[in-house]
């Protein structure tokens, strides 16, 4: 008869996750790290929802073309200035120290960019608030994925960037409710400025009450730490010997220990180093590009002008559309997040580039309608106008439906997942580099480019999307139901074998099956069988990791 075989999955608690106190109070620290995404939505959000206020066009002198895209950008730039620094910082200091350095800087930007006075000074402060955000957002996610809850990691990480539409809705209806109260005034658009600063000050005063991240503190040797951490937050009662407390804490430690073997060097070529890492970086990188390249950024940061291109020019018509929106935007991204683990995590991105594809090419038509129209048919351009309007409004946000269900809601995730330890924090950084860069090309170049070719614009993201469903089809291989350690070895050479489903259907036997134990959590036997599981499985494939990494 088979050794049973033993997988994360036969240690984790059955019942409702409310009913354990230790998932039930990390769920709420994890709210802190959540609001770095938030903060990121607000602030990514923020010039889009201003160039609807006149106020702020009257007291920038309505820029545009060039002038527009650098004050677009300047938000990347400094994301971009601080990004290839923050993970040395992540792996050294801690993710809690570098969310409270990037609250800091982001407090101080948010603060300068409500009272400036110039363009330059608004300029400066963009770049600040960016600074900080690339400290932000590289160790928040970080923390959310190497902290949560085994059962929970998937749902929740996918959370932390579908959080990002949470502050795109609070930055829109703050600047519409704004408009409403102060009119023209300048108070229009500093008040949600002074509103941005509430997240940093929040983060700078919690941050040290929520638990450090199990990884970083067994990478410091910490391990004492790292199981106390292991045992309040994920074994009810703090009991260091719960058996999950045990798998995890050999797990981990294994799979640290053949990566210091193996690997060596801190360096960012760290990441492409062997065949393994080099697969991974292709993968996390293109998925990124196709994050910004995609079409969403001339909605994300240029509704107004595409409104325009349908005739739609009433300031608060474009305001309750970006604002209704966002809401839109949220609710699909929270659809992608409980579909994750259901539906795993190619399907889904085959599904929302498939949708993209589709959703947009009907955009594109009904924008070169209406500017047909606006040429050719004066006589009946009213009712031409209002059919385009119909039609063009609803696909926007049908197309944002498919993009929210991967792009928002497992870009972040699936990126995190096939990282191991040792470069997570670089490995990442490199996705939000990418990420920004692309976004600071589009900031710059799709205000002139819709200034000059207009709808036609539009054809090469119809073409760009055709490339990406192919790198979906062939690239994109599935993580569903792995632990961290686990999804990492997809990409150096073999296969692990999971306890929940095999990828081509077949069930192995299990604890869940076996049950040798019922009363698992109370059966001190099982620490030992935790503990020899998690090692006896890095062991017996230590040869082949030095394969993989050898290659």
């Amino acid at each position: 008869m088979p050794v049973p075989q033993w997988t994360i999955t036969d240690f984790t608690f059955r019942e409702s996750w409310w009913k354990n106190r230790g998932i039930l109070m990390l769920n709420i620290c994890l709210i802190l790290p959540l609001l770095s995404s938030t903060l990121n939505g607000f602030d990514s959000s923020m010039i889009n929802n201003l160039q609807i206020l006149p106020g702020w066009q009257e007291y920038f002198h309505n820029p545009h073309g060039m002038k527009l895209g650098l004050i677009n950008c300047a938000h990347d730039i400094g994301i971009l200035s601080g990004t290839p620094f923050s993970p040395y910082v992540s792996d050294l200091l801690g993710r809690r120290a570098t969310m409270f350095i990037g609250a800091v800087i982001m407090l101080v930007g948010a603060l300068t960019q409500a009272t400036s006075t110039t363009m330059q000074v608004f300029i400066g402060a963009r770049v600040l608030i960016g600074l900080g955000m690339a400290f932000s957002i590289n160790a928040a996610p970080l923390l959310i994925s190497e902290l949560s809850y085994p059962t929970h990691r998937g749902k929740m990480t996918s959370l932390y960037n579908s959080m990002w539409y949470s502050g795109s809705i609070i930055s829109a209806w703050i600047c519409l409710g704004s408009y409403d109260e102060t009119g023209t005034s300048p108070l229009s658009w500093r008040a949600p400025s002074f509103v941005q600063a509430v997240i940093p000050v929040i983060q700078m005063v919690l941050i040290w009450f929520i638990p450090e991240s199990p990884r970083f503190l067994m990478a410091r040797g910490l391990e004492s730490q790292a199981a106390r951490v292991l045992a309040q937050c994920h074994a009810n009662g703090g009991d260091e010997r719960n058996p999950l407390v045990a798998f995890e804490m050999a797990q981990i430690r294994h799979a640290l220990n053949l990566e210091r073997e193996f690997v060596s060097g801190k360096s960012y070529l760290r990441c492409f180093s062997t065949p393994g890492n080099r697969q991974r970086m292709f993968t996390v990188i293109w998925i990124a590009v196709f994050s910004q390249w995609s079409g969403n950024g001339l909605v994300s940061y240029y509704i107004s002008t595409v409104l325009d291109g349908v005739g739609i020019n009433q300031t608060k018509t474009k305001a309750a559309i970006n604002g209704g929106l966002q809401i839109f935007n949220l609710a699909s991204a929270l659809v992608g997040m409980m579909m994750v683990d259901k539906l795993g995590r190619r399907k889904i991105f085959l599904i929302s580039n498939i949708g993209m594809l589709i959703a947009f090419s009907m955009w594109t038509v009904t924008t070169a309608l209406f500017s047909q129209h606006v040429q050719h048919l004066a006589c009946t351009l009213v009712q031409a106008n209002d059919q385009v309007r119909a039609a063009t409004v609803p696909l926007i946000f049908l197309y944002f439906f498919f993009y929210d269900i991967a792009y928002t809601a497992i870009l972040v995730l699936y990126t995190l997942e096939i990282l191991p330890y040792n470069i997570r924090a670089k490995g990442f950084a490199i996705m939000n580099i990418t990420i920004y860069s692309t976004n600071a090309f589009n900031s710059l170049v799709n205000p002139v480019a819709l200034d000059s070719i207009g709808w036609k614009y539009y054809l090469f993201y119809c073409g760009w999307l055709v490339l990406e469903l192919l790198f979906v089809m062939v690239y994109i291989v599935e993580t569903r139901a792995r632990t961290l350690e686990e999804t990492a070895a997809l990409f150096d050479g073999f296969k692990v074998r999971r306890g929940i489903m095999e990828q081509t259907g077949e069930t192995t036997m299990t604890l869940a099956t076996m049950q040798p134990y019922p009363r698992l959590q109370d059966n001190l036997e099982a620490v030992e069988i935790a503990s020899s599981a998690s090692r006896s499985y890095f062991e017996s494939r230590s040869e082949e990791f030095a394969v993989a990494f050898a290659r």
